[in-house]
């Protein structure tokens, strides 16, 4: 009986499983044999997610397949998170730490800020601002299912917000590069911290350095961007917590509040991830240990379809129909966002040139 209520979940497991392949498959027929990139620029995820959104939509989904979908949306999703601990190498972060990171904390300060004024404006669901927030802050898609079952957000708020950071990501990817170019002429540390701080995902911010070191020869650029963003992806382990606190503390007047209730426990298995990435490399890369690094990279390539499994199930069990009754609001609040995070962005720079430099 236990084992038969366990196999239940795997005809949705193995659909979201096709459904990363087929996203895979395509993304490098687009990015790689289309645009002749060595790697495609298009993030897998995106695809994945619109791929599940379109087939969700146009068939409808059978009952077999939808525990199996609820269970990767949920605890597959949590391993993709874990699991993403073992890019982050604080310790080469120190070099560049010291500029990023009191940027990264001025931009979330503030889009905090302003998202909790439009909530009150534009009177859009708490739980959508919440993830469309925490998604142009801190990294994107990833940070959106990983705060949703911390705030008990719906299923069609996650996919509406995951679509909002997906746009103006896209936007921001292609524009950004070449006006970073031409506002900080040409300086690779500045464009870098630009563009690692103010595109939302990891994937597109690798695909703006890309797009620039392509375009005019500067590979510190991307470096510095990808160094950058991966800062700013730590800011998962606080910001989750952070969220959750104040989303529960303000919902729950007649009870009492818990941060124990409502702690996200995998988040602790994400930060066990990046000291056991950080050992390791103390321990094994000085022996230049090939098993090791096997090891890492298998490690983020599970990350990578786990999360993207994810997004293909949250696709599959979208209902554009509902997403259409939200409205258009929420898309100005994902605007209000990213316009926010671009323009703190720069003004901050621009203290740390003047001031600073």
């Amino acid at each position: 009986m236990f084992l038969k209520k366990q196999l239940v979940v795997i005809p949705g497991i193995i659909l979201a499983f096709v459904l990363y392949t087929l996203s895979e498959g395509i993304n490098n027929i687009i990015g790689i044999e289309l645009l002749g990139y060595e790697k495609s620029p298009i993030s897998t995820a995106m695809i994945a997610i619109l791929f599940g959104i379109i087939l969700g939509n146009i068939f409808q989904i059978r009952s077999a397949f939808l525990k199996g979908l609820d269970f990767t949306q949920n605890n597959i999703l949590k391993l993709g998170i874990i699991c993403l601990g073992i890019q982050l190498k604080p310790f080469e972060f120190l070099e560049f730490g010291m500029i990023a990171i009191p940027l990264i904390l001025i931009c979330i300060i503030t889009v905090l800020v302003v998202i909790k004024l439009v909530i009150k404006i534009l009177k859009i669901p708490r739980g959508m601002a919440y993830l469309i927030s925490i998604g142009s802050t801190v990294c994107g898609t990833t940070a959106i299912i990983a705060t949703a079952p911390v705030i008990s957000a719906k299923k069609n708020e996650v996919s509406y917000a995951i679509a909002n950071i997906t746009l103006f990501g896209i936007v921001s990817m292609l524009a950004y590069p070449y006006f970073a170019n031409f506002y900080f002429e040409g300086d690779p540390m500045l464009i870098g911290l630009f563009l690692g701080t103010s595109i939302h995902e990891t994937a597109q911010v690798a695909a703006a350095g890309l797009i620039y070191d392509q375009q005019f020869s500067s590979p510190e650029t991307l470096n510095i961007a990808t160094v950058t963003k991966l800062i700013r992806n730590t800011f998962l382990v606080i910001m989750i917590p952070l969220f959750a606190f104040l989303y529960n503390r303000g919902q729950t007047k007649e009870r009492k509040y818990s941060i124990i209730k409502i702690f996200p426990y995998f988040v602790l298995g994400f930060v066990v991830m990046i000291i056991f990435r950080n050992l390791g490399d103390q321990i094994f890369l000085l022996s230049n240990n090939e098993i090791w690094s096997s090891t890492v990279n298998n490690i983020k390539l599970l990350s990578k379809i786990f999360l993207t499994m994810a997004m293909a199930a949250i696709g599959l069990s979208t209902n554009l129909i509902e997403i259409k009754k939200m409205g258009y609001k929420p898309f100005l609040v994902g605007f209000i966002a990213m316009a926010t995070v671009g323009l703190v962005c720069i003004g901050t720079i621009e203290i740390y040139i003047n001031f600073f430099n």
